[in-house]
Formats: C-alpha cells, structure tokens, sequence
C-alpha cells in the first residue's frame, strides 16, 4: 500500500496539522471533483496543501499527474498542454487568470478546478479512508509526466512508472533506511520537479512521517519552519545550501575566537566534536537536524566541506528527471566531497567512452510523443545520461561535466565550461555567478558581480579588477585554445532551471540583448529623471539610458560617487551614504528614489569649494624618526638592487604642493619620496586604502608615518575633505591620479581628484614620471627583478589659474606621458 493511515500528523502548514486520516480524506474528496473517465490531471500551482490533495486524489483515480511550474509563462504552458491533451486541470486563483488565457489559445479545453472554489474536505466528511495503493494499477503504468527544465531548449515530457517512483522511494526507506515514520522532513522546493516532489513529499508519505511545509523560500520562513518542527531531513539544491553556509561563514569569520575553533574542527574531521562546539547553530536549524539531502545540480566542494567541519551531512546524489530522479547518492556515515556517492540498489552504473549511463528499475518509460529522442538516450535498457564523469575502485560517482555543455571550438578542441567556471570563481570570492560560453568562435564568460564583496575590498574599477585580476590571472594558467578573450559584466542573475541549472544556451542571447535592451529602453520623463541623467552625462562625457548601472555601465568611480551624493543633496535636499546610494543601482532607480523622497528641485552644480570648507576634525598622523630612517633606508637599498636614479628635484616648490607620479609599482610610493628632501618629507602625507591598512601592526606605523588612511565606500567625502586640511595647514600630499596600479605598464585615466584639490585650494601640482618600476616589479611577481632600471623626474609644476578641473588633469596627464620611454 503507497499510502496508509498512520494515526499521527503528515502534514503541517502554517499553523495546521493535518493527519493521515484528514489526508487520506481529502485525497478522497478531490479524487471526486473530475470523472473517473479522465486518465491525465494537470497541476498548475504553488506548493500548497491542496496541491497534494489533488496530486493525491488524481492517483487514486488512476490517473497519470502531470505537474507544472506554477511561474511558467503563458507560451509554456501552452507548449505543454498541446503536448499532453490533460483532462483536467487543477490551479491555485493566483495562476487562475493565466491559464484562462492558455485554453483561449488552444483547441483543446480540459475541465479546471480551481483551488479556492473547490474547497476542500474539512470536516464535512465522516468517510473513513483506510490507503490508497497500487492494486489496481499496473506497476507498468504512467504514474506522472514530468517536463524537464529545458536546459539546452524545449522541456521533453518524461513518463516515468509507479515502477520507477517506487524504485526511488524504496531505495532511501528499506535499502538504506534515510527515510523511516520518526522523520520529519521540510518541504520547500516547488513540487512540480521530481526531486521535491519523490524526496519531500511521496518518500516521507509512503513511510509515515511527517512533512513541515515552509511557506515561502524567504530565510525567516525557513529557518522558523525548521526550529517550530525540528526537522530532521532537508531536501535542498546546491545553491541553497550556498546560501545558508555563506550566512554562517560570515558570522564565524567575524570573530577570530570562532574562526579557531573552525580551524580545529576542520582538523580534527569529528561529526561529535563539531556538534558540540558548533551547538548554537545547529539549535538554529531546530536542533535535530540529521541530513541535507542535495540534488538537482553539483554541490561546490567548499560548501560540502564547510558543513561537515559544522557537524552536517551533506548527502549529495546523482539523478535526472530520467531516473525518477536518483542514479546514485552519498550514504550516511559516508560522504565524499566532491563525489554523489555510489549507485542505488535497483541500479547499475558504467562509464562508457567518458559518457555515465545508468539501467535498472528507476529509468524511466520514455519522452512523450518523442520516439526519435527516446531513443537516442535509452539503449538497450540503458540510460545515456549525458553526464560525464569516472567511478573510483569504491564505486563512488565523480561527476566531471555534460557531454551536451562541452564547447567545441572551430580548431577541434574541447573545452568543458565547468571547470573553467570553477577556476574563475576560485580566483576571487567576488564573483556571484559566472558563465561560460562560445559565440563566433570566442570563448567568453558573463559574470555577476558580488557587489557586496567588491565594496568591502574597495574595488572602485570593477573593469580593470576583472580584465586583470581574473580573467587575465585565469588565461595566463591555460592553454591558448582555454583562454577567455571577452567577458561581460551584468547585474542581474544568470538564466537557470529552477533548481538553479545553468541554462547555457541562453548566454549568447542574454549578453547580445543586454545592449539592446538598454538602448530601445523607453526613456522615463518625470523631471528628477531627467536632471539627473543631464548630470551623470555632462560628468562622464557619455548617453546614459534608464537601466545603466551606475558601476558596471557608468563605471562610476568613488569621486563621481560623491559629486553624484553631493548634487542630490544640493538639488533636491536628499542627503545619501555611499552605501545607501549603491542600494540604487541604476539611473532609472534612483531617480524613482529620489521622486520618492525628495524635499524639493533646485538644480544647482557641485560646488568643490563649499564641500571642502565644510568643518573636519583632523589630527595629523605624528612623524617618527623612524619614518626619515626608512626614507634613507629605502634609497640605500634601490640604489644597490636596481639601477636607480632620480632628476628634476630643482622643479619642487617651496609652498605647499601636490605630488602627482604615475603608478606602476608598489615600490612607487618609496621610490618618489626615497628622493625628496628631508625637511620637505618631513612635511608630505600619503594616503592609503582603508584596506590596506587593516592589520593592527600596519595601522600603527601608518599613524606615525605620515600616512593617512581614506574609506572608498563609507568616507571617501570626509577623506577627501582630510586632505583639502593637511594643504591648508601648509604640508604637501602625494596622490597618485590613476588610482590603482597599472596592471601592464602602461598610462591608466587619471581621475581628478588632485585637480579638484587644486583649483580650490590654489596649490601647484607637481607631475612625477616613474619609468621602469612596472619591469622591475610587474604584477603578480613576489620579488624585484635586481640591476632594472628605475628612474624617477619630477617635472616641472602646473599651477592652477587658467585652468578647469578638465583641463588640469589633462595638462598633467600630458606631462606624465610625455616623460615615459
């Protein structure tokens, strides 16, 4: 018997607890609602429980449940009604609307029951209900038509038998006993995919235990779901046990006490042990947790790895729609990151030519209405996964890529975009998604940024970062045919399943339309809009559109940030922090935020000169002896390891300055002051990134050393207004105009910053040309190449009158390259 009364709660929803016997009731009552005629019952809903009571009572009918993504579009649905002809159709009155217009746009017209008008059962029905099984069914039959996800293009119906669903459920409840009547196991995920739908609801059904419904994917409903029922058994996707082990990676790496006893988990591998030094967040999840069953995608090895030094399991398996759904999975006691365990009793697995293929009593009847396509994937019993992967001398699965994923360039050569993906991501924790893909021949990827990452590192050039950084850092470690040459920023999520597959085929498309879209965008008129898409363009010189990203596409560095902030506030009397103005990441939302909050419109320019009179309390850094120390030091040393010399010292005035080199070293700092005089050193105050700064022993020198410490995200407007007060208490101050270090020696955009200071101030600029530093230290080396030669002129200053900020940075610009050989 599949279904039985257990005298005991199978379900609770909010706050109802439905028993067996209520459930077993309502499958009765909607089994009712349609003739016994029908032989296929479509469900078109969110997660509910009349969602089970249909699917329930369709069953009981001998009917063939046909499940639906309750977010598909109105084209979907229609792809799939025309392909199955269901009889009837059950959905919740929040798809109700939709599906109306699907039956307009078809000639077929199955009977709908919707939810809200059927009602259910309640307690007007005195009928005892003893099971529901398969007596009267042919093991053989159609029990459910799932449609895949369309990962590489239109979903397929897969008919899978009672065979095949029991297979599955059997193998996790009486071939390994995961599932038992004590078991209480969260139902998330929506059920119209065959994951959910076996592992949490008909597994924990068939045994009698108990399923807790959360009401929605948001983390509070979620974690009270978890603590009201002590969940036992979690049925999840990779990318949210991502999620979850990102919120309590976070906390831990917070405190240096927690991130020990981390480090000491990690090293001593008990489950024991790491339960009880971890309790507090295991309470968190209700405190009985017992397994995190994973599936639906590969689980990123780290994230395995960090939950079990935590003291979970991650059980993760193998399995497609095909197979209803397992192949293999990970038993209890006897997980192996990076491996989806070994095969299921009722299963035989084998690896031909690379390929995973899978027989046994899971695999599924076939595609729907697809002879040509079932045939291509079952042979002879056997399923072609698609997948390819290795068993080792345990049997354990390793799963390497998808035949269908793999890339074939023009030359002939292969690549698997997965590993390349995963290679990428472990460059940096600053990329949020990345994708892999070929179009005309190129290899390219499109990446999502993790912008919160990016502003707690103080990454102001989100280009340059990963031009450099990544994508450069990556091709310099493959092969010529392996290497990326294009790559594209978004700020929007990749195109996925909703089990969160990667739908590949769609990238090409998504990075070809980004430009469309933004230029055919209809242009919003209400006044705020306008104003502030008239600013952003007269400060970077270029057409703005509505959905421009004020980082990605505006490439807004910290400056423009401010004089952004600043004209906000004097136009229209809305005061932002840095960090509230990336809240709103495109002109067109925050222009809606300030029509929003706005306190009146009074279009005024930014005006340097209030913004740098406004009161600041600086204490300049104190200056050791030390520091003059280090200075000589340094010069001794450059001398004797490189070939060094410096000219042009005549050119540096006696009234206060500002220093301006160009920057291709992390020695250019020392090398520029190494050759100034020491009274004039004595007086001349760096700057340095907060980020740079954070190590207690580095903060305390910079303090005493002249150095003054700014905050990109949180502060830049007071730091800038810091530096404004060091040259009017008549001392020098050394900026370097391209912001960031060349990342190939070559002469970046300057940002005018120090022309600001200049102008307003009325101090002369001093251009400082570096040659050579990039070939004695260039990126990515750990040590100087000794004998380079470096040199260091100081050309003559630039004052301020006749000038704009314009036209000061370029003069200065000029003159730095005009020095470089």
């Amino acid at each position: 018997m599949f279904l039985k009364n257990y005298n005991k709660t199978a379900l609770k929803w909010k706050d109802q607890k439905i028993r067996y016997a209520d459930l077993l009731r309502e499958a009765v009552y909607f089994a009712k609602l349609f003739p016994d005629t029908a032989e296929r019952v479509l469900i078109f809903s969110e997660n509910r429980p009349e969602w089970i009571y249909s699917f329930l009572g369709s069953w009981k009918n001998n009917c063939t449940v046909i499940p639906v993504d309750y977010l598909s579009t109105v084209e979907e649905v229609i792809y799939i009604v025309n392909d199955c002809l269901p009889d009837v159709v059950f959905c919740s009155r929040e798809r109700e609307k939709l599906f109306r217009s699907v039956i307009e746009s078809i000639d077929h017209t199955p009977l709908l029951l919707v939810y809200e008008d059927v009602g259910t059962a309640g307690n007007t029905s005195e009928e005892v209900v003893e099971g529901i099984d398969f007596a009267k069914k042919s093991l053989n039959d159609t029990a459910l038509i799932i449609y895949t996800s369309g990962t590489t293009g239109d979903p397929k119906g897969v008919m899978l038998s009672y065979e095949n669903v029991m297979a599955n459920v059997e193998a996790v409840s009486i071939g390994v006993p995961i599932y038992s009547i004590d078991e209480r196991v969260m139902l998330l995920l929506p059920l119209h995919h065959i994951f959910p739908l076996l592992g949490s609801m008909v597994a924990p059904l068939s045994v009698g235990a108990t399923i807790a419904m959360s009401p929605s994917l948001q983390p509070q409903d979620i974690i009270s779901t978890l603590q009201n029922n002590q969940v036992t058994i979690i049925i999840g996707v990779p990318r949210l046990y991502k999620t979850i082990c990102k919120g309590v990676m976070d906390k831990i790496n917070q405190k240096k006490i927690a991130r020990l006893l981390f480090f000491i988990a990690e090293k001593a591998g008990s489950q024991g042990f790491s339960r009880m030094i971890f309790k507090a967040v295991h309470q968190k999840f209700g405190g009985k947790l017992k397994y995190l069953v994973c599936g639906g995608a590969a689980l990123d090895p780290d994230v395995g790895s960090n939950f079990m030094t935590l003291g979970f399991e991650i059980l993760e398996g193998f399995g497609m729609t095909e197979a209803a759904p397992m192949i293999s999975f990970t038993r209890p006691g006897q997980v192996t990151i990076g491996s989806a365990g070994t095969a299921m009793s009722c299963t035989s697995i084998e690896i031909r030519d690379g390929e995973i293929v899978a027989s046994g009593k899971n695999i599924m009847q076939g595609y729907l209405n697809r002879p040509e396509e079932t045939a291509e994937v079952l042979k002879d019993g056997w399923l072609y996964t698609g997948d390819l992967g290795h068993l080792d001398e345990k049997g354990r699965l390793f799963i390497t890529g998808r035949r269908k994923e793999i890339i074939v360039l023009a030359s002939g050569k292969n690549i698997n975009p997965v590993l390349v993906e995963q290679k990428l991501e472990s460059l940096t924790d600053c990329i949020n998604e990345v994708g892999v893909f070929v179009k005309d021949d190129i290899l390219q990827a499109v990446i999502q940024p993790d912008f919160q990452k990016v502003r707690a590192r103080e990454i102001t050039e989100l280009d340059d970062f990963f031009r450099w950084k990544i994508i450069d850092a990556y091709n310099k470690t493959v092969s010529p045919s392996k290497r990326i040459l294009k790559f594209t920023l978004i700020d929007e999520e990749l195109p996925k399943t909703r089990l969160s597959k990667l739908r590949r085929f769609q990238l090409p498309d998504l990075v070809g339309k980004r430009a469309a879209r933004k230029s055919d965008a209809r242009q919003p008129d209400f006044e705020e809009y306008l104003i502030i898409k008239g600013f952003i363009e007269e400060q970077s010189k270029r057409e703005i559109f509505p959905d421009d990203h004020l980082e990605i596409d505006i490439a807004m560095d910290s400056l423009d940030q401010v004089s952004l902030l600043a004209f906000l506030k004097s136009t229209f009397g809305v005061e932002l922090s840095e960090e509230k103005l990336m809240a709103h990441q495109t002109v067109r939302r925050l222009s809606e935020f300030i029509q929003e909050k706005k306190e009146k419109i009074s279009v005024e320019l930014v005006n340097w000169k209030d913004i740098l009179k406004e009161k600041v309390d600086l204490t300049l850094p104190r200056t050791w002896i030390t520091a003059n120390v280090f200075r000589t030091c340094s010069k001794l040393f450059f001398k004797g390891y490189f070939r060094f010399k410096g000219e042009g010292q005549e050119n540096i005035p006696d009234t206060p300055c500002i220093i301006a080199p160009n920057h291709q070293s992390f020695y250019d700092g020392l090398f520029v002051a190494s050759l100034l005089k020491q009274n004039f050193f004595k007086n001349t105050y760096f700057y340095a990134k907060r980020k740079h700064v954070n190590n207690p022993l580095i903060r305390f020198l910079a303090d005493r050393n002249n150095v003054i410490v700014v905050d990109l995200n949180s502060g830049l407007k007071e730091s800038i207004q810091k530096l404004a007060e060091v040259l009017k208490k008549g001392k020098n101050i050394m900026i370097f105009p391209e912001g960031t270090r060349s990342m190939d020696g070559t002469l970046g955009d300057f940002k005018k910053l120090f022309a600001i200071l200049s102008m307003e101030l009325n101090v002369p600029v001093v251009p400082v040309t570096i040659n050579g530093a990039y070939q004695a230290l260039p990126v990515g080396t750990l040590f100087p190449r000794p004998l380079r030669q470096v040199s260091v002129r100081f050309q003559q200053p630039v004052f301020p009158e006749g000038h704009t900020y314009d036209s000061l940075t370029e003069t200065v610009y000029q003159q730095v390259r005009g020095g470089l050989s």
